[in-house]
């Protein structure tokens, strides 16, 4: 007695090498469950575009004590994707690449963003970011809302702030501080 058998399915053709990439089959999602901040992460994670990734990164290693997590380099050199881990924070870091819309501060004049960093002892912190070449923009100092703080541009014109919490300070307090701070000196 012979069986019944379905006709075997017809293969799906292959289109040919060059063809638009809109024709190729959907990527198909994983039944496991997938976080949505993916793990090492935090929910807002700076990426800096800087003239010379890998430089920048030794140097963060350097001033900050990062450590590199991962690069992918680009055919004919530069690194187009890096992350390093400060702490419990990553950051991503790539080459400039105008023509994408990614500049490096010097090609724009500077940088309008500052990178904050807690850190446990601020006045070491800015010794060793000093040390490995960044310039000081404002030393460590004791501030009215109870961080000891201080502000650096490193080499690749990206502008950094770094604190030691110092004191817990009501936003009343914090108020009232800052109005005599900022009062006209007589």
């Amino acid at each position: 007695m012979k069986k019944n058998r379905k006709p075997a399915a017809k293969k799906a053709k292959t289109p040919a090498r060059g063809k638009s990439a809109a024709k190729k089959a959907p990527v198909r999602a994983s039944k496991k469950k997938v976080a949505p901040i993916p793990r090492g992460y935090r929910t807002v994670t700076p990426h800096l575009v800087c003239r010379g990734t890998a430089d920048a990164m030794s140097f963060y290693k350097k001033a900050f004590g990062a450590r590199e997590i991962m690069r992918m380099e680009m055919p004919g050199g530069g690194i187009a994707h890096a992350e390093m881990q400060i702490g419990d924070s990553r950051i991503m870091l790539g080459d400039e690449m105008p023509e994408m819309g990614a500049s490096a501060p010097p090609t724009i004049g500077g940088s309008a963003v500052n990178i904050f960093l807690y850190v446990r002892s601020v006045d070491k912190a800015f010794a060793q970011a000093t040390a490995a070449g960044a310039t000081a923009d404002m030393p460590p100092t004791d501030m009215f809302w109870g961080d000891r703080y201080a502000k650096l541009t490193d080499p690749f014109g990206h502008k950094w702030a770094m604190a030691t919490h110092i004191e817990d300070v009501s936003p009343k307090e914090t108020m009232r501080r800052a109005a005599k701070e900022m009062a006209p000196q007589a």
